[in-house]
Parts: structure tokens; C-alpha cells; sequence
């Protein structure tokens, strides 16, 4: 009699074994299932959040449907405490296990933030303040910002480059700064090293400033090196650079859209009218083509140019003031026509 109860406790065991196995290999089958989700969800898995929390979270979420066995196979894996802290996106097809080697390996979702040619470092603070997903860390003007990336005292306008740089949500505005210095500094060096060795500049700052000017001057991407060429051309003649955007950038706040002759008789460090020479600091934030055709000049003999008139905004180069003043008179004549263009319109 005890052998034969024996004998079913065993076989009861073996039963409740099998019908166990079955389930795991059923959870472990769904395991390689896609999420239930239909669209991108965005996931933060909290910093210091245990493993049960997260797969609680993730099941109210409808993320997971075992968020038990989710968490049981990740400390069957060891991982308990390997969760990357951080926010993700989680798109439909994926697989519980994929999202578990997601966090794993700590694959954030990445923002992207853009600092557009040509801004000045004020434009650059004012967007990454606006950012929502950038911890704003600096004040809104910082004092001595460059001694933060070990150049103390150095002016920053122009030492950021306009570029799309990705990051991870609640990066702080200091490293997101570092790093377009840094690629900045890489841009610099090598345009430098791989300059024109007629480039009559002095150093890696001339050539930024110069950098500078040409990305405020140059709309058009085949003009930056005939721009570059011609202020360099003024430059070895002695000519002072005569730029409007120098000009503007001394005016700082007191710029209203429009130079007047009185702006251009002020003298100041950034009035390349009454001054000769390069303006002390760069005045925007010129992007990698600026800095290139400043290294590597169009040779011209041209030292005057304006506005074509034209839709595609090109300009006229002329080598002599005749020219340059009968290009004047061309240009404002295009203007009146289109300015009685617009009038006829508006009848």
C-alpha cells in the first residue's frame, strides 16, 4: 500500500514538472513575442528603480503582459541590478527580451539639438534654454564662459560649431557646449594645418574671424570663397574690410534691422569702416564651409561686391569702384521694379 502511494506521489510530482515546464516554456515562447503596443512608447526607467518596480510599471503601462515572469527571467539572468537608468524608446515588434537587452546596454533615446550656422553664442544660450530636454545648468549670460573648457578669458562668440549634435535627455547645457567646442576646435586645427600656404593670416584666431565675417556675408555656398578671397585681397592691400555685419555685431541691441550712415562713422573694435584689420573676436558662429573657404580662398581681384538684385541671392563682384557703383545702380534699379511689382499687385 505504501509503495503504491508512493508511487503516485511520484507520478503526482512528475505531472505537476511537466505542466510546470509547459508554462515556462509557454512564457519563455512569449518572450520572443512582440510587445503589445501599437505605437512608440516612451519608457524612463527611474534612477535607482528596482527591477520588480520597473516590471510592475511596465504592466500597469500594458507594456508587458508577465511583467513577473519579465522580472523572474532577468534575475535568472543576473541582471537585477544591470537596469540602465535612462529614457527609451520602446517601437512596436519589439520582443520582452529585446527590451530587456534594450536596458541592458542602456540604449537611450537620443534628441537632437541644432546650433545654426551663423548664430552668435547668444542665440546658441537662448536656444539650449529653451530645449526642454536639456538641463539648464548656466546662467543666462555667463561670465567667463570659456574658462569652463580651459581658455579663460577668451571671447566665446564663434568657439561652438553649428552642428545637429544627439543626446540623451537631461544632458546638461556645459556638455552639450563641450562637445561642439571640442568639434569646433577639430574643425579649426584641420582646416589650419590644410590651409592655402599663401593665407596671410596669422594664426587659427585670424582665420576664425575671417571665418566669421564670411558666414555672415555668404548665402550662397559658391560665393564663400570668392567672399573669402576678396576681404583677404583687401587685407594684403591694406584696405580695411568695410563688412556691414561687423558693424552690426558692435551695435549688439542697438541694431534695428537696418545700418544707417551714422552706424558706419561710429567708431568702435567692430567698425571695419573707421578701423583697419580683422575685429577683435569672431562675430557669429561660422560652420565648417565658412571656415574651409576662409583656408582656402578664391584667388580674386575683385574688392567690391553687393547684392545682384536676384531671387537667389548672389551677388556682383567687381575688381574697381566704377564697377562696383554701376552694380549699385543695377541692384537698386532691380529693387524699384520689384517694389512697384508689389504695389501694382496690391491694387
Amino acid at each position: 500500500m505504501r509503495a503504491l502511494t508512493w508511487a503516485a506521489g511520484v507520478c503526482g510530482l512528475a505531472a505537476l514538472t511537466a505542466v510546470a515546464a509547459f508554462a515556462v516554456r509557454g512564457s519563455l515562447a512569449a518572450f520572443d513575442r512582440p510587445l503589445p503596443i501599437t505605437r512608440p512608447v516612451i519608457y524612463e526607467v527611474p534612477v535607482g528603480a528596482s527591477l520588480s518596480r520597473v516590471a510592475a510599471d511596465l504592466g500597469r503601462r500594458g507594456v508587458l503582459v508577465e511583467p513577473q515572469f519579465w522580472a523572474w527571467y532577468a534575475r535568472f539572468r543576473g541582471a537585477a541590478a544591470e537596469l540602465r537608468a535612462g529614457e527609451y524608446q520602446l517601437l512596436p515588434g519589439l520582443t520582452p527580451r529585446g527590451m530587456l537587452e534594450k536596458f541592458l546596454r542602456g540604449e537611450v533615446l537620443l534628441h537632437a539639438f541644432t546650433i545654426v550656422d551663423g548664430w552668435r553664442v547668444a542665440d546658441l544660450l537662448a536656444a539650449l534654454r529653451r530645449d526642454p530636454n536639456v538641463a539648464i545648468t548656466l546662467p543666462p549670460r555667463p561670465r567667463d564662459l570659456m574658462a569652463r573648457f580651459g581658455s579663460p578669458g577668451e571671447s566665446p562668440e564663434g568657439q561652438f560649431l553649428p552642428e545637429t549634435y544627439e543626446f540623451p535627455r537631461g544632458t546638461r547645457d556645459v556638455v552639450l557646449l563641450r562637445d561642439a567646442h571640442r568639434a569646433l576646435r577639430r574643425a579649426l586645427d584641420q582646416a589650419w594645418r590644410s590651409r592655402d600656404p599663401a593665407l596671410p593670416l596669422a594664426d587659427e584666431r585670424q582665420l576664425l574671424i575671417l571665418a566669421s565675417i564670411v558666414e555672415k556675408e555668404s548665402s550662397l555656398p559658391e560665393e564663400r570663397r570668392e567672399i573669402a578671397g576678396l576681404y583677404l585681397h583687401r587685407l594684403s592691400i591694406g584696405m580695411r574690410l568695410q563688412a556691414d555685419p561687423t558693424v552690426i555685431y558692435g551695435l549688439g541691441d542697438r541694431y534695428a534691422g537696418r545700418l544707417h550712415a551714422l552706424d558706419l562713422r561710429a567708431d568702435g573694435p567692430y567698425n571695419t569702416y573707421t578701423r583697419s584689420g580683422l575685429p577683435p573676436t569672431p562675430i557669429a558662429l561660422p560652420g565648417v564651409a565658412a571656415i574651409d573657404a576662409s583656408a582656402h580662398p578664391r584667388k580674386t581681384d575683385a574688392l567690391y561686391f553687393v547684392a545682384s538684385g536676384r531671387p537667389d541671392g548672389s551677388h556682383v563682384f567687381s575688381a574697381t569702384l566704377a564697377e562696383q557703383n554701376a552694380a549699385v545702380r543695377r541692384y537698386l534699379r532691380r529693387l524699384r521694379e520689384r517694389q512697384a511689382g508689389r504695389s501694382g499687385g496690391n491694387r
